[in-house]
């Protein structure tokens, strides 16, 4: 048996003890992992034998043991799913009391429940709370020191509680990491859901044939990872189908990178593609990422393409080809696994021809081209558009956000050289005008540059009948029986009369139940 040490020589050695323990528990946020280091030094280095460590699991209010040094195989026994109640047992005691215990030899305490079969009924036992912030019990450490004097057990005792603060600050500290870390898993996993959810299928508006295939394509184009050309005036929507290809693609959970090609100068643009390294160049501070970089495993959108100049895009072409770059001021390659969708309202086939794009970034890009075509050209959409964006404002708005039907036929007629986009403005700033939340024709303005394509052409011959879609819905009714009579119900005929598209007049024939005569 070894030879007890006086108090001096003790207190230096458990000092030292201390020390290790600290840095142990300083190194990881794993508590269970590091308890079980803690308990190893504790049986080395201070003779506190077969030390356990209790945590409280408050949902059914017992102590579970989360590590046990136990320097002798037991393979019998599976020691981490034995508990204490509350009361229970010595160790149950401690928490709920929230006091330590001290027993000079363990076999006289008739509260001891030997539930491991470990411990020396001769020796002594040592039990000691983990307490938190506020005092509450949230554990239970305990260990049997050797036979010693009761000065020695007394410092044996302190020193154990000093333990069981520290590995308790170390299990608050995990809690709260572990909480923070689960808080924002569940703030991301919301926003991926609410992303997706955003831009989902059902959020792409629009019935006619064209838009059909439209989803169609973005359905099947979302399922690989080619190229996607995405064409199209301004505000026809190909950001949003853009965002659609993404987040339905295989690459939903990694990262969508968007730069608009045609808001930066090609020194700039160059430093946000490719990203560049600490004193590269002026103004250079620090190494920064580029978008491509940012990208990897997920989706890059270039928007406004074709606005790049012919220098960038030769530094482009090989990123495309390749896959990797250089960062600037840079001399290692980097590799990366982007899925790229360019977007371009230019004609690129005119400014190949013309040398202002380069022909074989051109075919690069033009893998899997998306045509998406304007509002004019699929205006039975609008009602449906206009439904969609009004639901959008009164959820922004908070209260209910509709449009008249005579608003409604009135933006039928109108051509709307800015497509979607501009429908969403104007009826955004028709829904503030709005006491009510009910759109009336009067809070409706247009563009300035194109509101003249609302009235009709002043060129047309006198007995053209002058079409006001702002009238009333029985004299709009009335004008265009009267354009249909006069045409001999044709419907071609009766729209150039109306100065309308055969589309719209179509319309019209729909929504105001106008019985078409046979002649």
């Amino acid at each position: 048996m070894a030879v007890e040490l006086n108090l001096f020589d003790l207190e230096r050695q458990l000092l030292a003890a201390m020390y290790k323990i600290s840095s142990e528990l300083n190194t990881s946020l794993n508590y269970p992992e590091s308890a079980n280091n803690v308990l190893k030094i504790l049986h080395n280095e201070c003779r506190l034998m077969c030390g356990m460590l209790t945590i409280l699991d408050e949902e059914r209010d017992i102590l579970l043991i989360k590590s046990i040094h136990n320097p002798l195989p037991r393979p019998l026994t599976d020691e981490k799913q034995v508990y204490y109640k509350v009361g229970e047992g010595i160790v149950g005691d401690v928490l709920q009391h929230g006091s330590s215990i001290v027993i000079r030899q363990l076999g006289n305490d008739q509260r001891f429940a030997d539930k491991l079969a470990l411990y020396d009924y001769e020796k002594p036992y040592i039990c000691v709370p983990l307490k938190d912030g506020s005092n509450k019990v949230i554990g239970a450490l305990s260990a049997q020191p050797p036979q010693c004097r009761d000065d020695s057990l007394t410092a044996l005792a302190k020193f154990l509680e000093m333990i069981a603060n520290l590995i308790a600050k170390n299990v608050q500290l995990a809690y709260k990491v572990e909480t923070k870390e689960k808080q924002l898993v569940d703030e991301r996993d919301g926003l991926r859901r609410k992303v997706r959810n955003n831009y989902s299928f059902k959020n792409l508006v629009g019935h006619t044939k064209t838009m059909r295939q439209i989803f169609e394509q973005i359905r099947l184009v979302s399922r690989w990872d080619s190229t996607v050309l995405l064409r199209g005036e301004s505000g026809t929507g190909k950001e949003l189908v853009a965002n659609a290809i993404h987040y339905n693609s295989p690459r939903a959970n990694n990262p969508f990178i968007k730069l608009n090609c045609a808001a930066l100068p090609d020194n700039l643009l160059e430093s946000e593609l490719f990203g560049h390294e600490k004193g590269a160049f002026t103004g250079a501070v620090k190494q920064r990422k580029g978008r491509f970089e940012m990208a990897h495993n997920g989706t890059i959108f270039l928007d406004e393409i074709g606005e790049t100049s012919a220098a960038f895009q030769a530094k482009l072409l090989r990123v495309l080809q390749e896959k990797e770059f250089e960062r600037i001021g840079g001399t290692s390659t980097i590799a990366v696994n982007v899925r790229i969708i360019a977007a371009t309202n230019r004609n690129l086939e005119e400014e190949v021809s013309q040398g202002n794009f380069r022909e074989d970034l051109y075919y690069r890009l033009n893998v899997m081209p998306m045509y998406l075509p304007p509002l004019r050209e699929r205006i039975e959409d609008l009602p449906e558009l206009a439904e969609h964006i009004t639901k959008k404002l009164s959820m922004a708005q908070q209260r209910q956000v509709s449009l008249s039907d005579s608003t409604l036929r009135m933006m039928m007629g109108y051509s709307w050289p800015g497509n979607v986009r501009e429908l969403e403005n104007t009826l955004e700033r028709a829904s503030v005008l709005s006491e009510s939340g009910v759109i009336v024709p009067e809070l409706i303005s247009f563009s300035q540059l194109d509101s003249q394509l609302l009235q009709p052409a002043k060129t047309h011959a006198a007995n053209h009948h002058q079409y006001n879609t702002a009238e009333p819905s029985l004299d709009e009714r009335e004008q265009v029986i009267d354009a249909l009579e006069r045409s001999g119900w044709v419907k071609a005929k009766a729209a150039r009369l109306l100065n309308m598209t055969p589309r719209q007049i179509a319309y019209r024939i729909q929504i105001m139940n106008i019985e078409m005569k046979q002649l």
